[in-house]
């Protein structure tokens, strides 16, 4: 049961919501409403808590002068009638649209139905009035009447275009409907519904198909989301609307704050509902975090007191497994789709770049010093520079990289280190830090100055220290700035030395890159040629290097002795705990099972680089222990490194760990809450 609820998505705040095409026939609201009736069941079958239809679904948008027949009006309410009787077997909502007489007026109008009983109407406020509509001949706007309640099916029900619905039981489900024009409009109602608490934007419409709407549809849906912070369900009508002038496609939309969730196939034959799983938390998150929607909502008080919060409550399906039905990446920096990925890591690399340039422009400095182990941050950094170097119309010359081999470095990442600068077309040189590594050890009195085999965090932190060392006294000597090359990932962790060490630079131009994007970055170069048409098989050769210190000596020869890896966990699974846990501050335990969602079978989903990549999966045990290493080190260990980081450029909304920017903490806090909150994921 403890596991059927963890793995149950109501449990992580998500809640399925569904939007319906159905067939209709035009003026038979028998039939409609039992389409409606059997799409119903299907989504709740599927674990929907609501069901969106179109407008004026149970009679038929395109019934003009009919609406005028009291048969037909008749015929809608018993339609309606039937559909409220079978919601007492439902558990979830349902939004029906259907013509209503409401004090001698005709309102378009949307019903919210669930639990065996009608829980608000709501009319559609703007009426079109041009092109191929005409509403304004058959109905009202919503605001011709001051009713606020009135008798339909022996019952007082809530009406107008001021009411917000709320599940009580799935509280962060709240949300608002509006009627097709009233999205076009330059301010939809449902902006200030969403000012007033609305997380989730329903719009019933009938919307006919002519070329290029369909793309103007989602350009008005997903902006609508992306501007309220919420999720917005768009529905039109399908086949069996008139064709008298006009054609209807049934196109059926699902966004969340500007992303695209689930997208109806367009002119079926058929009935059918598409399902979206929102991440109800995620909406809360960011109207918290972006404080400006907060201004607004004080700016609007007026409208946003104007709305009437309606609660019921829904049966949830928390007694059974219900994974998420929405693709979460293993990647959240680093996109699976080609094109997204290309773009992305354009994006990123023209980030940095642009901020060096500025760094170096503005301090008047021309020359550069940077340390290069043949690993792969240095390498990125390395390329950074080179198109910076470009850009300001200077010689490669200008980038002095070193690299300084020590106790530990492989024949390998030393060859490859001087590959790299060879194919930069840098000023390159070679020091060797083992002897003055050694004298420091021998002032220190370490053992190992003495003959044995010591290799404690000293003897690694002299080596990383010597090595920032000399950067900074040659950056001095040449009128260089030092290029730190630590990632985003490592900061996250704390796997840096402190000080002197890998930590400190003049600045840093990866500190806000993690460590799966960077080896993408170094791919995306390779592949398109960004600093040159040349070596490419260097580049693939560092990709492939294990990801190592190199500061421990190796018992095997060319084999390094520390994998990071197995220190602080598989990079692919901490960059996704660091996303989640900095951009939206989740809980570890959803964190967890957003994890399991993604990465529990490496056969499901898509990948980037397709066969490029090594491709692992992880079981619930596995994401719980490497996301207590991260909880540790990330909440405990590590934020007094991460005060003091040199400048370094933000390059994405997954955040930085800047104390001048996105992250301010203490530096001796505990991380007892988080990881108490590990009980919650099942062993």
């Amino acid at each position: 049961m403890t596991t059927n609820k963890f793995l149950n998505l109501y449990s992580h705040d998500f809640a399925r919501v569904a939007v319906a095409i159905p067939n209709c026939r035009i003026a038979d609201p028998a039939f409609n409403a039992a389409e409606t009736i059997a799409l119903a069941r299907q989504a709740e079958q599927q674990g929907a808590v609501l069901v969106a239809f179109p407008e004026l679904g149970l009679s038929a948008y395109t019934c003009d002068d009919l609406f005028h027949q009291r048969a037909l009006l008749d015929a809608c309410e018993a339609a309606l009638a039937t559909i409220v009787e079978a919601s007492a077997t439902l558990s979830l909502a349902m939004i029906v649209g259907l013509p209503l007489r409401v004090e001698h007026q005709l309102f378009n109008c949307a019903v919210v139905i669930a639990g065996g009983r009608i829980q608000g109407i709501v009319p559609k406020s703007y009426l079109p009035n041009y092109g191929e509509f005409y509403e304004m001949r058959q109905f009202s706007p919503a605001e011709n009447t001051a009713t606020r309640q009135f008798q339909l099916l022996g019952a007082s029900i809530p009406f107008g275009s001021g009411l917000l619905f709320e599940v009580s039981n799935l509280p962060l489900l709240r949300f608002h409907v509006e009627i097709c024009e009233d999205v076009w409009v330059p301010i939809p109602p449902s902006s200030f519904a969403a000012l007033a608490g609305a997380s989730v934007l329903v719009n019933l419409s009938a919307s006919n198909v002519v070329v290029g709407k369909a793309g103007y549809r989602h350009q008005l849906v997903a902006q609508q989301s992306a501007r309220c912070l919420s999720a917005y369900l768009y529905t039109s009508a399908g086949k069996g609307e008139s064709s008298t002038d006009l054609a209807w496609d049934g196109h059926g939309l699902i966004y969340e704050n500007g992303e695209l969730l689930a997208e109806s196939e367009r002119f079926l034959d058929h009935s059918h509902v598409i399902f979206a799983d929102v991440d109800l938390e995620r909406l809360a998150r960011e109207r918290m975090r972006q404080t400006t929607f907060g201004q607004s909502v004080r700016r609007h008080a007026g409208e946003v007191a104007k709305f009437e919060v309606l609660r019921f409550e829904l049966a949830l399906p928390l007694d059974k497994a219900l994974p998420l039905a929405r693709t979460v990446e293993r990647f959240p920096y680093v996109p699976a789709d080609t094109k997204r990925r290309d773009e992305r890591c354009t994006e990123v690399y023209n980030i940095q770049v642009q901020a060096l340039v500025q760094r170096l422009s503005a301090s008047k400095i021309s020359k550069v010093v940077i340390g290069v182990s043949g690993g792969l941050d240095s390498t990125h950094a390395l390329l950074v520079c080179a198109k910076a170097m470009d850009r300001l119309n200077l010689p490669r010359s200008n980038i002095l990289a070193y690299t300084m081999p020590g106790f530990a470095t492989s024949d390998r990442t030393l060859l490859q280190a001087r590959q790299l600068m060879q194919l930069v077309g840098c000023t390159a040189a070679e020091i060797d830090i083992r002897p003055s590594c050694l004298q420091m050890l021998k002032d220190l009195g370490h053992p190992y100055a003495a003959g044995q085999d010591q290799f404690d965090i000293t003897f690694e932190n002299v080596q990383a220290g010597e090595r920032t060392n000399h950067l900074f006294r040659l950056a001095n000597f040449n009128h260089a700035i030092v290029i730190g090359t630590g990632d985003l990932s490592e900061l996250a962790l704390g796997w840096c030395t402190y000080g002197v060490g890998d930590h400190m630079s003049h600045y840093n131009v990866n500190a806000s890159v993690p460590k799966t994007l960077i080896s993408h970055l170094v791919r995306w170069v390779a592949e398109t040629g960004a600093i040159g048409g040349q070596g490419s098989d260097v580049l693939l050769n560092v990709l492939s290097t294990e990801i190592s210190p190199e500061l421990v000596p190796g018992k095997a020869s060319g084999k390094p002795e520390q994998i990071t890896e197995n220190v602080i966990g598989p990079y692919e699974l901490q960059d996704f705990n660091l996303y989640y846990i900095l951009r939206y501050g989740f809980a570890p335990s959803k964190v967890a099972f957003l994890a399991f969602s993604a990465w529990q079978d490496k056969t499901k989903g898509s990948w980037p680089h397709d066969a490029q990549i090594v491709r692992n999966q992880y079981d619930l045990a596995a994401i719980k222990r490497n996301l207590a290493i991260f909880l540790d080190r990330f909440f405990r260990t590590s934020q007094f490194k991460r005060s003091c980081v040199p400048n370094a450029p933000k390059v994405g909304s997954g955040g930085s760990l800047s104390p001048r920017g996105d992250w301010r903490a203490p530096s001796d806090a505990e991380a007892t809450v988080w990881l108490n909150d590990l009980a919650n994921i099942p062993d």
